[in-house]
């Protein structure tokens, strides 16, 4: 009787109770998925959102990101300038250049003749994009790009360029992009890492590519890029050794995973659970990964539409193909990196075959992920670290010249993932060497992509020797003009 009327006084009994703890373990539950730290314990900072969590609507749920390597010209690619070919072997004015600092391999020179494009330069799609005949496919799918005329950037040099566009700092040991966004949004296939690095070489005269440019810098070493090679095995050591099976690897990691748990206990340090999630990772990638990598089950048309190269490890095509299966599959960010865009001399050669490993491939990329309706939920950038000169570097002939480099401005081509299409942002003076409209800095670049991810530049940030740091260090807005 007691114990009726206590029910009572609470206005609940036992079938009320259990149908409400029911409703919350459904919450607890769908509390986990939307936000996999949850439960974990871990502090975050105040004015960041939990982490895998974003911060408002998403337009993109995933970046390819094709980094041509040594930084293609523009004025033979977007950004077309007939001025140059008027006023050729005339010196580049005082009043134009202004206080640019050069690079030790023009600051000698005596005189800096302009040239423009030895390659003619039409209009295409709907909005009458300029496109260099150097890109015959990319200028097909002009009216899904947009090609922005207008990026500049704070380096000159190649090592300190490129690890300013992939990291947000001209220095080393800070995150990449890839790692940023693997801290904050995690993975959406928990068989893959949510950072993978491909690399490819063209024909052309290359520059080095280095970890530090996929690295996970101060952040969890599990958010670092995992570089997949050209080889029979694409993650080296991924394979179980002879006379080991799965099974015995399954008891051999659970046991490991013991001994570093007893290590974490005494130490504290976050580097040891961190191992213990690679590890985890390693073992589940070894079903993923091999189909995943194995592109001879693709269509013969799909395999027309990349190129023979596709059938070909380590190519550029090979890669873009292995780009779309990766992003398909979950991977969060794919980074291809393609060696051989820096042409200080001989560019009418070299570009012509650089733009020929990569034009095809580039265009097909996009048109395989929008026929399977994947490109407005991917983010697709295609840029180098900088731009090159209007002048000649070294000897000028009316058949041939070279470029030297140029932060002031550059062109990249965007598509997909919440971007407008069919647009080009942005304008440099008559001779491409100024910026006369919307500049976009990498700060601005690298803030308009974490926006298209759902995340606020600002507020995802980490503390690291006393302060906090983010992507885009105290810098970067949004450019609200080219999004969808």
């Amino acid at each position: 009787m007691e114990k009726e009327i206590f029910e009572h006084h609470l206005n609940t009994n036992r079938r009320h109770f259990l149908g409400k703890m029911a409703l919350g373990f459904g919450g607890v539950a769908l509390g986990s998925l939307l936000m996999p730290d949850l439960l974990s314990g871990k502090q975050v900072v105040e004015e960041q959102l939990p982490l895998g969590l974003k911060h408002f609507a998403a337009k993109a749920k995933r970046i390819i990101l094709l980094v041509q390597n040594g930084a293609p010209s523009q004025l033979e690619s977007f950004d077309y300038k007939p001025k140059l070919n008027d006023m050729f072997g005339q010196d580049l004015p005082p009043s134009v250049r202004g206080d640019q600092k050069l690079t030790g391999m023009t600051a000698g020179q005596e005189s800096f003749p302009l040239v423009g494009s030895k390659f003619g330069f039409k209009q295409y799609g709907n909005s009458g994009t300029w496109v260099s005949d150097l890109f015959p496919n990319i200028a097909k799918i002009t009216d899904d790009i947009c090609v922005i005329k207008s990026m500049h950037t704070d380096a000159i040099n190649h090592d300190p360029a490129l690890t300013f566009m992939q990291t947000g700092a001209q220095v080393g040991n800070r995150p990449s992009m890839g790692s940023w966004f693997s801290y904050g949004l995690g993975s959406e296939n928990k068989n893959l890492p949510a950072y993978c690095v491909l690399l490819s070489k063209g024909k052309g005269n290359g520059q080095g590519v280095y970890s530090k440019l996929w690295s996970n810098g101060f952040l969890d070493s599990s958010h670092q890029g995992v570089q997949l090679s050209a080889s029979e095995d694409p993650i080296l050591y991924l394979n179980n050794p002879d006379g080991m099976d799965r099974k015995t690897r399954r008891t051999m990691l659970d046991h490991l995973a013991s001994l570093n748990q007893l290590g974490y206990d005494e130490f504290g340090d976050p580097e040891i659970p961190a191992k213990i999630k690679q590890y985890e990772m390693a073992f589940r990638m070894q079903t993923a990964v091999p189909e995943i990598t194995d592109v001879s089950k693709e269509p013969d048309h799909i395999k027309k539409m990349y190129g023979p190269d596709c059938m070909v490890p380590g190519t550029y095509a090979a890669n873009c193909l292995l780009a779309r299966k990766l992003s398909e599959s979950g991977v969060r960010f794919v980074q291809l990196y393609h060696q051989g865009w820096d042409q200080h001399s001989n560019l009418v050669g070299e570009m012509k075959g650089q733009a020929k490993d990569v034009d095809m491939a580039s265009a097909a990329l996009i048109t395989d992920l929008k026929q399977r309706g994947l490109l407005d939920e991917t983010l697709v950038i295609w840029s180098g670290e900088f731009g090159r000169t209007n002048y000649c570097q070294g000897k000028l002939t009316k058949d041939n010249y070279g470029r030297d480099h140029h932060p002031r401005c550059f062109s990249i081509f965007v598509a997909g993932g919440g971007v407008k299409s069919g647009i080009s942002y942005g304008k440099t003076d008559e001779l491409g060497y100024n910026i006369t409209e919307n500049p976009v800095h990498i700060h601005d670049l690298h803030a308009t992509i974490m926006h298209l991810m759902g995340l606020d530049h600002e507020k995802l940030t980490y503390k690291h020797l006393g302060r906090r740091f983010r992507l885009t260090d105290v810098h970067g807005h949004v450019v609200n003009d080219i999004l969808a």
